[in-house]
């Protein structure tokens, strides 16, 4: 059944909807893939390899350990839970994680009635969808055009932001390649995207990873307070496309500032590609 409902949520695991009492509730699609899995357990462990797996499939650029934290993370928020104290999802550390809440039993269909078989039917619509399936394997499809993210630099002088600039930076991975859906491919974990500011060459980083737009990061002291800057810069020119200034409110959390981050830079980012075709 796609529609699981425990507590005062209800989640539909076809679409990645959650609901409160409801009322919706925010999820990015990563984190909803993971609450789908979980629930579809019913109670058993999901190891951390069946969900690397099952979200990363070989290939995909991404730090495991660090894109699993943050989706359990958003689905804990999203349900307000607590690792400390669970109601949802229990953590069984070094292995991977359980969905405590009660389910419902899952209905029993009936089987359906006998049919008449009707063979030449049958094979013509298989041949029918057989060819389909071929034209569609063959017919050329574009390349995503790459945007590599460096990890954002944290210059505040105070070590506790350290985190922050961590997060933020693979806040803003997740919800780029979210809401760009394919158009683009989003690079952030090479491994030169993760050196420190003085030790990162754009050029080198566009030659290596073979993209034309790269988003560098600064966490920055201001006044009394602190402000991210994104600058999204075009190669091999150095044209700064668009540079997002966003003033830290208290309580702000990553994911907030990631996504007021790509209000800013996906428009230009949009228009630049247009641009090009």
């Amino acid at each position: 059944m796609p529609i699981a409902r425990f507590g005062l949520f209800e989640f539909n695991s076809d679409t990645g909807e959650l609901f409160r009492e409801g009322r919706p509730v925010r999820l990015q699609a990563q984190p909803a893939k993971l609450l789908a899995l979980l629930i579809a357990a019913r109670g058993e462990l999901v190891t951390r390899e069946s969900l690397r797996a099952a979200l990363w499939p070989d290939g995909t650029n991404v730090d495991f350990d660090r894109g699993l934290n943050f989706a359990v993370a958003q689905v804990r928020t999203a349900l307000n839970d607590s690792a400390e104290s669970p109601a949802f999802i229990r953590t069984i550390p070094k292995r991977g994680y359980q969905f405590i809440a009660p389910l419902p039993e899952p209905a029993v269909q009936a089987p359906p009635p006998p049919q008449r078989s009707f063979l030449p039917l049958a094979v013509a619509a298989a041949a029918a969808v057989v060819a389909l399936g071929m034209a569609a394997i063959w017919k050329p499809q574009p390349a995503a055009v790459k945007v590599a993210i460096a990890h954002f630099e944290n210059e505040t002088g105070r070590p506790e932001f350290d985190r922050f600039a961590g997060t933020l930076t693979d806040s803003l991975v997740a919800g780029l390649t979210e809401q760009t859906a394919g158009r683009f491919a989003i690079i952030g974990n090479a491994a030169l995207l993760r050196r420190a500011r003085k030790f990162q060459d754009i050029d080198e980083i566009a030659n290596t990873l073979h993209t034309p737009y790269i988003i560098l990061g600064q966490l920055q002291k201001e006044g009394a307070g602190f402000r991210v800057l994104a600058h999204l810069i075009a190669m091999p020119s150095r044209k700064h496309l668009k540079v997002s200034r966003r003033e830290l409110a208290p309580g702000a959390s990553e994911t907030q500032v990631a996504e007021r981050i790509i209000a800013d830079i996906l428009p230009s980012l949009n228009s630049s590609q247009s641009a090009t075709r």
